[in-house]
This record gives structure tokens, sequence and C-alpha cells, in this order.
């Protein structure tokens, strides 16, 4: 084999090699521990996930954006004065830090559930990270009373919709 061929076949097999390597242990989602995870059990409409999101990297962490089988869309919410609205930009868990995920604060807001959640039942959540990387997590639906957020659009807690610029 001509040695200029035996160099461009050792070069290309150290890409391959490069691609296959796993990039998981460098990537935010490996950097992210979240305790404490529930859902609230809802037969219809609209619920929430919430729990602790630890941060150990030395950097920011933004999550964009969330999905489950138990919904069919999940957005990132937070409430202010008693307002639902959506998070633009995603949630920052601050390096070295945490973020809480509660009853009327920050929340994952699950829109059109299409079978009840039971309490005891364990619900798949896939947080997407801003840079391209996942996080699965498993929440147990709970039943839960307090703070009494109505997430079917009752009086207690109103839900703002995105503008239409948000959505353009």
């Amino acid at each position: 084999m001509p040695a200029l061929s035996r160099a461009a076949l050792v070069a290309a097999i150290a890409l391959t090699l490069a691609a296959c390597s796993s990039g998981t242990a460098s990537d935010d989602a490996s950097s992210l521990t979240i305790t404490d995870t529930w859902v609230k059990a809802a037969d219809e409409g609209m619920t929430a996930a919430f729990g602790t999101i630890e941060n150990s990297s030395d950097h920011d962490i933004t999550i964009t954006g969330a999905t489950s089988d138990a919904a069919t869309a999940v957005e990132l919410h937070e409430v202010i004065d008693d307002v639902m609205r959506p998070v633009e930009g995603g949630f920052t868990v601050p390096a070295g830090g945490s973020l809480m995920l509660e009853p009327g604060g920050y929340h994952l807001m699950f829109l059109g559930i299409p079978t009840p959640i039971a309490a005891g039942e364990d619900i798949t959540v896939t947080l997407m990270l801003s840079d391209g990387s996942e996080l699965d997590l498993t929440a147990v639906a709970k039943d839960f009373a307090g703070a009494n957020e109505d997430y079917d659009g009752g009086t207690d807690m109103q839900m703002e919709s995105p503008s239409p610029e948000a959505s353009a």
C-alpha cells in the first residue's frame, strides 16, 4: 500500500474513532442532578411537575424545553403576582447552584393530558438543554392540595398567553 494511502487510512480511522467517542462526560446534562421530583396527579387538562435541579458545573446551564408522553406539550412556566406565564429563554440553573421548581413559582407545565395521571404513577420527563444535550428524569405523581393552583383556567390562577411576537 502506498505511503499516502496508508496515511489517509490511518487519518480516516482516527477521525471515525473520535466521532464515536462519548461526549456525555462533558455535556451539560451530566452536570445536573434532579431531586424530589413529582407531578401533581390530575384527571384531565393541565398539571405541573416540580423538584430541585442542582448544577455541579462552573457555568450556568439553561433548560430550553421539556417533553413527556404524559402531555401533548410541556412548557417552562413561572408564576408572578398570581399570573402563570411561559418563561422566555428557558430556566437558568446557576453555576454551582440550584433552581427550585415549586407550586407558585417555576414549574414544568403539562398541557393536554391524554390520560389521567394517578397518584403513585411514574412520569418520565425529558429536559432539553441549550448545549443540545437531554436529561431524562422520573417524577412520581402525587395528590396535592397545597397552594390551590388551578391549572384548568379557574379564577385562583390566571394563565397569560405568550405574545404573538414570542411565537413568531
